[in-house]
């Protein structure tokens, strides 16, 4: 399982439309995929849908594309079928020499079926000289460059791994004895799984007939995580590092207010982001909460549409005043120019 649990279970919506949703399954000799654009709760809880999904070993992945554009042929799970037999990868980052290894790979003869640089990743595994499927993925990742976790499913092994310096989180979990690795800690808690620990900066996790492997091929060096993480990325009912993401941003609020001369009436904060830090600061300065926006559940998130006017609207149907306020966003994915509440 790769990112992300949702942050909440909006209607559809346009912008909800655009996420990614695929799982895979193993059983046996043969896997299984069925592949949706939109929700989860609306795509991967009828029985007609799970039913199609037999196996003993399971990958999924739920995301709103980073890189390629909103097509089915860019949805993850990615599945192939190589020489040594047929593998499946989930990736959650970006690569950020994949403009260059997909020139490299194409001028070779590779034939793309996506847009999605996760594809690379596959074709650098087909491709590898080695004979073991993990010395092929070793291979591979030392080409690759970025903040990237990926989960990897073969026949007999699901493996996960965490890019070297840590840029992107993969924590290890386990639910009635089987391993689970998944992007966030809350993930976890949703199924009732117990978290076991983070998987490490440069770390491979190999799990056969669930036994757990870890391997360590890329030299050491120091995690540094997204502080993106920390700021929005995460859910905040999450941790990372061994700390609660809700606190974090709590204490981001309580620094920010202990920094800042700001003279106010009221704090109120961009939802739902921003709730943890506007609290934080409230509680530092001595200046009252109030919730000065309120949102619409049902709207999903505005900021990975494609052009400012349909955000602009997004955020009109998005967010809407409790009184004569005005609110300072705590977090800037993007500058939305709106009017003043």
């Amino acid at each position: 399982m790769i990112r992300r649990p949702p942050r909440s279970t909006p209607k559809p919506s346009s912008a909800a439309s655009d996420v990614y949703k695929r799982q895979v399954t193993h059983n046996e000799n043969n896997f299984y995929s069925e592949k949706r654009l939109g929700l989860v709760g609306d795509n991967f809880t009828k029985k007609d849908v799970i039913n199609k999904l037999p196996g003993k070993y399971a990958i999924g992945h739920n995301r709103y594309a980073t890189s390629g554009k909103t097509f089915l042929r860019n949805v993850q799970p990615f599945f192939a079928d190589l020489s040594g037999g047929g593998i499946s990868i989930a990736h959650n980052g970006n690569l950020t020499n994949s403009l260059s290894l997909r020139h490299k790979l194409v001028n070779k003869g590779a034939i793309f079926q996506s847009t999605s640089d996760t594809e690379i990743i596959i074709q650098l595994i087909a491709r590898s000289k080695r004979t073991n499927f993990v010395d092929k993925l070793i291979d591979s990742l030392f080409q690759i460059q970025g903040g990237y976790s990926l989960v990897v499913m073969t026949g007999k092994k699901l493996i996960g791994v965490r890019d070297p310096f840590g840029i992107r989180p993969l924590v290890l979990g386990e639910l009635n004895g089987s391993p689970i690795i998944t992007s966030e800690t809350c993930s976890l808690d949703i199924i009732g799984a117990k978290f076991v620990r983070e998987i490490e900066n440069g770390e491979i996790v190999i799990i056969t007939n669930k036994e757990v492997k870890s391997i360590k091929p890329f030299p050491e060096v120091k995690c540094r995580p997204d502080i993106f993480e920390y700021i929005y990325f995460s859910r905040p009912d999450s941790e990372l590092g061994g700390k609660s993401i809700y606190q974090c941003r709590k204490n981001f609020g309580i620094e920010l207010a202990a920094e800042s001369k700001t003279k106010a009436d009221i704090v109120t904060a961009v939802p739902d982001s921003g709730m943890p830090a506007a609290i934080g600061f409230a509680e530092q300065s001595k200046i009252p909460f109030e919730l000065g926006l309120i949102r619409n559940h049902y709207v999903g998130r505005t900021f990975i549409e494609p052009s400012q006017s349909i955000r602009s609207l997004g955020v009109k149907l998005k967010l809407s005043s409790t009184k004569s306020v005005v609110t300072v966003s705590y977090t800037h994915l993007r500058a939305h120019e709106t009017d003043s509440y």
